[in-house]
C-alpha cells in the first residue's frame, strides 16, 4: 500500500459506521477506564442506560402490599385530630372588664350604621357602666395606696409644693456635700480640641465646677494645641490616653480617683447640672457614696424597694392576691436601696 494513501487512525475511526465504533447502546457495559477500553475512544459525554426494572416483579409486590384500613385511622391521623380539637374557650361573663373589651365596640358599630334610638342608647348605657367601673376602681385605689406607705409615692417625694421645695432643698445641700466628698478624692480628665466649639463652650462650665466644688481638671488637647478662650492653659498633650479610654468625639470627660480608677462621663458637652448628676451616678456605682445618701440628693427619701430576687415568688404564690402581697412585702424588707 502506498503509504501517501494510508489513512491516520484518528481518520480511520472517524469513517467508520457508528454503531462499528460505539457498539450497541442498549446492551449494559461497566464503567471501564480508557486504558481499558481505548478501541472506543473518548466518550466523555456518555449517558449509560438505565438498568430495565421489573415491571412484572414490582406489580406483583405492589399487591402483596397490605391495604390500609379506611376505616382505622392513620397514626398520623390520630395524632393529628387530638391537636386540632380544641376545647372552646369560655365565654367572660356578661358586663365584665373582659366582655365589654370585646363587645363594645361592635354596640358602637352597630349605632352607627344604624342609629336607632335603641342602638346609640345601648352603647351609652354600656360606656356609662365602663365609666362607673372605672371610677370604682379609682376610688378603691385610692384608698389602698394611701393606706399603704410601700405604695404611696408621696412617702418617697412629696407633690404639695412646700414639701417639694423643702425636698429640693435638702437634695441640694447633701449633694453639695457629697460633691465636697468627691472632689476630694476625684478629678475631672477632660479630653479636648483646639478647633472643636463644643470644647470651647464647655471649658467656663469645668471652671464652675472647679470652683464650687473643688474638682481638679486634667485638660489634654488631642492635636496638641490650646484653646482660644484661654481655658486651660496649662494642659497635656495626647500620647495614646485617648485611644486608650475609646474616645471618639470631644469634649469627652471622665471622673477619675487615683490610682487606677476611671469612669466615663460624657463625650459631648454638659450642662453644669448634667454634669453633676453625672457625677453623683458614677459616684453610686462605684462605691465611693452610699445609695441612700444617693437618694437624698436626688429628692427622695430612702424607703425600702420592690426587688424580689429571681425566684423567690412560686408561681402557686402569685394565684392567691393576699400570699402574693405578704411575698412582696417580705422582699421589699430584705431588699436594698439602688
Amino acid at each position: 500500500m502506498n503509504p501517501n494513501h494510508a489513512l491516520h487512525p484518528f481518520l480511520l475511526v472517524l469513517l467508520l459506521p457508528t454503531s462499528a465504533v460505539c457498539g450497541d447502546a442498549s446492551v449494559d457495559r461497566p464503567a471501564a477506564s480508557y486504558f481499558e477500553d481505548k478501541q472506543r475512544g473518548w466518550f466523555w459525554y456518555e449517558v449509560l442506560p438505565e438498568p430495565v426494572k421489573n415491571i412484572q416483579a414490582d406489580s406483583q409486590a405492589d399487591q402483596e402490599k397490605p391495604k390500609p384500613d379506611s376505616k382505622q385511622p392513620s397514626v398520623v391521623q390520630a395524632e393529628i385530630e387530638p391537636k386540632t380539637q380544641a376545647q372552646p374557650s369560655a365565654e367572660p361573663q356578661p358586663l365584665s372588664s373582659a366582655w365589654l373589651k370585646q363587645n363594645l365596640e361592635h354596640f358602637l358599630n352597630q349605632a352607627i350604621d344604624d342609629p336607632s334610638p335603641e342602638n346609640v342608647a345601648a352603647f351609652y348605657y354600656l360606656q356609662r357602666v365602663m365609666m362607673d367601673k372605672a371610677e370604682r376602681f379609682t376610688n378603691a385605689a385610692r384608698y389602698v395606696v394611701m393606706s399603704d406607705p410601700q405604695l404611696d409615692e408621696t412617702v418617697r417625694r412629696p407633690v404639695a409644693t412646700y414639701a417639694a421645695n423643702e425636698a429640693n432643698h435638702q437634695a441640694g445641700v447633701v449633694a453639695e456635700q457629697a460633691l465636697k466628698a468627691i472632689a476630694a478624692q476625684a478629678g475631672i480628665l477632660f479630653f479636648f480640641r483646639s478647633d472643636c466649639p463644643y470644647c470651647h463652650v464647655q471649658a467656663p462650665i469645668l471652671a464652675m465646677l472647679e470652683n464650687a466644688y473643688g474638682f481638679k481638671i486634667y485638660p489634654v488637647s488631642l492635636d496638641g494645641l490650646p484653646m482660644p478662650n484661654g481655658f486651660f492653659s496649662q494642659f497635656k498633650r495626647d500620647n495614646g490616653q485617648a485611644a486608650m479610654l475609646g474616645v471618639e468625639q470631644t469634649p469627652a470627660l471622665f471622673l477619675m480617683k487615683p490610682p487606677k480608677q476611671i469612669v466615663p462621663l460624657a463625650q459631648g458637652a454638659l450642662s453644669l447640672e448634667e454634669v453633676t448628676g453625672r457625677i453623683l451616678l458614677a459616684a453610686k456605682e462605684a462605691g465611693w457614696i452610699d445609695a441612700s445618701q444617693y437618694q437624698t440628693t436626688q429628692g427622695i427619701r430612702n424607703t425600702p424597694m420592690l426587688l424580689p430576687a429571681a425566684g423567690s415568688i412560686s408561681p402557686a404564690v402569685t394565684q392567691d392576691p393576699l400570699s402574693l402581697i405578704q411575698a412582696l412585702q417580705r422582699s421589699a424588707h430584705l431588699g436594698s436601696t439602688p
